[in-house]
């Protein structure tokens, strides 16, 4: 085996086994429901993940390869149309079989196939297999959100991790200039990047600063003592519809009880730690908000732009922006079934910049572009103010 193939041999064991560990402790029942349409199940995150080497680098490339079920490609297969029908999404927490132990071992299978054929990969099959692990990544991510919000929908408030939480360390807000001008944004090629992130181009950027930190949970309580969300005037129209039909009074998994603020994390119920930044909040609240602080939302490219001349990034939280996830001047999408990946949600959604605390190691850059749609909040996600000068 080459030198090439043994480190992506090494980084897919390993990207491999922090999936299981993530797992950890999970009942079937765990791994099995499903708590709203935008999450999916554990086990179903764990298939999918081993269902993509299956489809594009195991399928139709090693003819000594055997599917460990053919029913899998319908349960597992998440939006690529190109590879056919699919188990409706809403649908997946029905999916009582197969079971936890059968989704481990189809993944058991699919590695130590992967890791045979490893040796005699091409270039281009060396390509998807970095995809692959990036996008086994991002799915550790999502798997984790949905697991805090299945637990926060039980009543018992159970803890994934029982640990007590620490209290992060005040940081002062300070404003830091950012340049102006004509600067470059996009991946430059010196690493993995997805295709969203390209092609790197120029964008023209007005005078501006960015706060040295996002925002954090006692400046949030201020903005809800102040009214901040029942107040129309900082709210975009969408966004006040939203809050008047669903009834948000604070952050999701906020509650007051007897007086005292707490906050639901994989510690379960925990205190409220006024220092550490507020998190999983939605575009439309990261904008009031901003409205409120008599502030703003960073452009995409003045966020990039800050991140790669050092901007401090506390990695705690997704920060969005107020930039519309859209394609970059150039962009094409790749041919066949992967060339879905990315292109085809260029619409209604927000950039999100930065990683958060779930974000798996090394799963990060400052041409990085997280997208959701305005109105979700179940990720990691806070905001990071910026103005005008």
């Amino acid at each position: 085996m080459s030198g090439t193939s043994l480190s992506l041999a090494d980084r897919f064991k390993a990207v491999r086994d922090h999936s299981i560990v993530l797992v950890a402790g999970l009942s079937d029942a765990d791994a099995t429901v499903q708590s709203m349409d935008d999450a999916s199940p554990a086990k179903w995150h764990l298939a999918h993940t081993s269902w993509f080497f299956e489809t594009f680098l195991l399928r139709g490339h090693d003819e000594s390869y055997r599917a460990f079920n053919p029913e899998y490609g319908y349960l597992f297969n998440s939006y690529y149309e190109a590879e056919g029908a699919r188990h409706a999404r809403p649908q997946r927490g029905l999916l009582t079989r197969p079971n936890l132990a059968e989704i481990l071992d189809y993944r058991g299978h699919v590695d130590a196939a992967m890791l045979a054929a490893m040796d005699r990969f091409s270039a281009e099959q060396c390509d998807l297999l970095e995809l692959g692990l990036h996008h086994e990544q991002q799915h550790q991510e999502l798997l984790q959100a949905d697991i805090l919000h299945l637990f926060s929908c039980n009543p018992l408030g159970p803890a994934l991790r029982p640990t007590k939480a620490e209290q992060t360390a005040e940081m002062p807000l300070e404003w830091v200039k950012g340049k102006s001008g004509i600067q470059e944004i996009g991946c430059d090629g010196s690493g993995f990047s997805f295709d969203c992130e390209g092609p790197r181009h120029p964008q023209m950027l007005h005078p501006h600063a960015l706060a040295s930190r996002p925002v954090n949970n006692f400046e949030w309580q201020q903005f809800i003592a102040d009214g901040g969300y029942s107040d129309p005037q900082y709210w975009l129209s969408d966004g006040w519809t939203w809050v008047q039909n669903e009834r948000i009074v604070g952050p999701l998994y906020w509650r007051d009880r007897d007086g005292q603020m707490e906050q639901f994390g994989f510690a379960g119920w925990q205190e409220i730690d006024p220092h550490a930044p507020v998190r999983n909040i939605s575009l439309y609240e990261a904008d009031a908000y901003a409205s409120w602080a008599d502030a703003k939302l960073p452009t995409e490219a003045e966020w990039e732009v800050a991140a790669q001349n050092g901007l401090p990034n506390a990695g705690d939280v997704w920060e969005w922006t107020g930039s519309a996830y859209r394609p970059y001047p150039g962009f094409k999408t790749a041919e066949g079934a992967v060339g879905e990946y990315n292109g085809k949600f260029m619409s209604g959604q927000f950039v999100l910049k930065g990683n958060s605390s779930i974000t798996s190691p090394g799963h990060s850059r400052p041409s990085y572009r997280n997208f959701f749609y305005p109105h979700q909040r179940w990720q990691f996600t806070g905001l990071r103010l910026a103005k005008d000068i």
